[in-house]
């Protein structure tokens, strides 16, 4: 007893130490974000809103947060059903090629990003798609697609397939059975899928250093021009921010998952 009183302790310390670690750069930028100097300085000497004013005066930034809220919107309207025939493919497909297909579609996350976005960005030059709003959009729903099959896959895999061939054996087609009987069950997986996507076009920087610009600047690659020619306060107000929207979808994700599990 002693030594799994000691393991659990031991495992409770390790996450804790985590836990902290994952959340002093958050605990930093927020107070940074309502600081009332012009300079960084942590604790900060006195609090306002000068830099959420300042963000929302910007039409740069504002220009730059729209694009980035289509972007991340349309790559989830084209990533959720995709990666949802996908995983439905691949969970009940019998061909040889659903084999290769899962990890084909996982390559995007087992790939290092810095080499998919050199990538990206040879092909979006060839087609010329460069600093393009629908190429962005394209790349965010590569890279949103694996969240997707992730999720779905794995409530599919716990799914009674039974169900939707007795629907079927009663003159449902595949995708009526589909729609009406299996996806109503994994919607919480769709959801979540829906969410990450989302919130993975929301953060990305690397790929779009690549292949966004001018008109279709995304916020995140916009912070990062910024931050390498001067320190703005106004950043870590965009970082609290896009933190808070964050959390926020998270905790949508957790709800809909308890909503699914009492059900």
């Amino acid at each position: 007893m002693n030594r799994l009183s000691f393991a659990r302790v031991a495992l409770a310390a390790g996450v804790v130490v985590i836990l902290v670690f994952l959340m002093v750069p958050i605990l930093i930028v927020v107070p940074l974000s309502f600081s009332d100097t012009r300079f960084m300085t942590f604790p900060p000497p006195g609090y306002s809103l000068r830099w959420y004013h300042t963000f929302f005066g910007n039409s740069a930034w504002i220009d730059a947060a729209r694009t980035t809220l289509i972007a991340s919107v349309c790559a989830s309207l084209l990533a959720t059903p995709l990666g949802v025939a996908a995983a439905y493919a691949i969970q009940n497909g019998t061909h040889r090629f659903m084999r290769y297909m899962r990890t084909l579609l996982m390559l995007p996350l087992m790939v290092p990003i810095i080499i998919v976005a050199v990538g990206v960005f040879f092909v979006y030059s060839q087609a010329g798609y460069v600093n393009t709003l629908g190429g962005l959009i394209l790349a965010d729903t590569m890279l949103g697609l694996p969240y997707v099959l992730i999720a779905v896959g794995a409530d599919l895999r716990t799914f009674d397939p039974t169900q939707e061939m007795v629907a079927r054996s009663l003159g449902m087609n595949r995708f009526r059975s589909f729609m009406t009987v299996t996806l109503p069950q994994i919607r919480s997986s769709v959801i979540s899928g829906a969410v990450f996507v989302f919130i993975q076009a929301l953060d990305e920087t690397v790929v779009a250093l690549f292949v966004s610009g001018g008109a279709n600047q995304t916020l995140t690659r916009r912070m990062f021009v910024t931050l390498r020619d001067e320190i703005d306060p106004t950043i870590a107000a965009i970082s609290t921010m896009l933190t808070a929207i964050t959390l926020c979808l998270v905790m949508i994700v957790v709800v809909s998952r308890k909503s699914a599990a009492r059900v």
